[in-house]
């Protein structure tokens, strides 16, 4: 039989020093700031009534950098993720819904709103570990997402790097870099006024920056209004575009994804070769893009269900939040019935 050992002094000191170290992790990851101002959940205008109640600012460390997210409600978790030229606040109209059967986790990807803003990283590979960084910080193993404009191939990127990761995909509102159909360079009028400014945020910052620099109402202005079905009011308008003349680094920031497409193009052409398994709900505005968000998603995944949005355009969540909501509950029930 073995012989127990009293503890040493030195046995007692040496645990009681463990357990104050262990004691201090929560503390020091409170240390982080409390986000704040118009880009925060707390500051923020226009929002929907009881909004603060149940959603809050916070920031939280990846390791690799600093991501802003607006989270509340209770369920399994629900990852949001906007386009261009907005932030987390694109969400803002669903998710109180959403928020009563679904932990909602809206955040700001790289480069945009409160979220750190480096100067490389924006290609969909990188931007998708940044979201899994996220979700591993707040302990969601697995989760489902819903990913428009940029939000869409981030969102490809995602399924297909970390499969592990997702339950259920929905995408909207973009194409996939070196999968989609290429759109015409010469196109007609009114296509072009929705289209143009692809190949301009591609461009250097001694072009696109230094030509919007101070015109941010005349450039981000006159892209809502050209991809709107119906418009969205003057003052949600000028919040969006107030927040991205905020500093240079916003501006920066707005174009980062565009200029690193090249680089998603090449992954892509990798990503491909295996098809993507796990349901995905591929929703277009009539007034926008339709079911070609479908169309392009059949080509990389088996399980692709299409919803079009009536009376919508690009702004789909801004623009139709109710219609929008009643295509997202059913496809997302499934999920939420499996995590009770």
């Amino acid at each position: 039989m073995a012989t127990l050992l009293s503890p040493t002094r030195r046995d007692v000191l040496t645990a009681a020093a463990v357990a104050s170290a262990a004691s201090l992790l929560p503390a020091a990851a409170n240390l982080l700031p409390t986000p704040e101002g118009p880009g925060s959940a707390s500051g923020a205008p226009h929002l929907p009534r009881g909004f603060t109640d149940t959603f809050t600012s916070r920031y939280v460390d990846t390791g690799k950098l600093r991501l802003h997210a607006v989270v509340g409600g209770r369920g399994p978790p629900l990852l949001l993720v906007h386009g261009w030229p907005q932030t987390w606040y694109q969400w803002r109209l669903v998710m109180p819904t959403l928020s009563q059967d679904f932990e909602v986790i809206a955040v700001d990807q790289r480069g945009i709103g409160l979220s750190d803003k480096p100067e490389n990283g924006y290609d969909d590979g990188t931007e998708a570990n940044d979201l899994v960084a996220l979700m591993d910080a707040l302990g969601h193993r697995r989760f489902a997402m819903i990913g428009f404009d940029t939000g869409m191939p981030i969102g490809y990127a995602l399924a297909a790097d970390h499969p592990e990761r997702l339950d259920r995909l929905v995408v909207g509102e973009a194409f996939l870099p070196g999968i989609s159909p290429p759109r015409p360079l010469i196109a007609p009028a009114a296509l072009n006024k929705r289209l143009w400014h692809i190949a301009f945020n591609r461009l250097g910052a001694d072009v696109n920056e230094a030509l919007v620099r101070g015109r941010e109402n005349v450039f981000f202005a006159a892209e809502y209004a050209a991809s709107a079905g119906t418009p969205l009011p003057d003052e949600i308008v000028k919040y969006y575009v107030d927040r991205l003349a905020s500093s240079p680094d916003a501006l920066r920031g707005s174009f980062g994804w565009y200029r690193a497409v090249d680089t998603s193009i090449a992954q892509n052409e990798q990503r491909k070769s295996k098809r993507l398994t796990i349901p995905v709900l591929a929703v277009g505005g009539a007034k926008s893009s339709g079911d070609g968000i479908a169309s392009s998603m059949k080509l990389v995944a088996d399980n692709v269900e299409t919803a079009v949005i009536p009376d919508s355009g690009h702004w789909v969540a801004e623009e139709a939040p109710d219609k929008l909501l009643a295509v997202l509950t059913p496809f997302l029930a499934p999920y939420r019935a499996a995590a009770r």
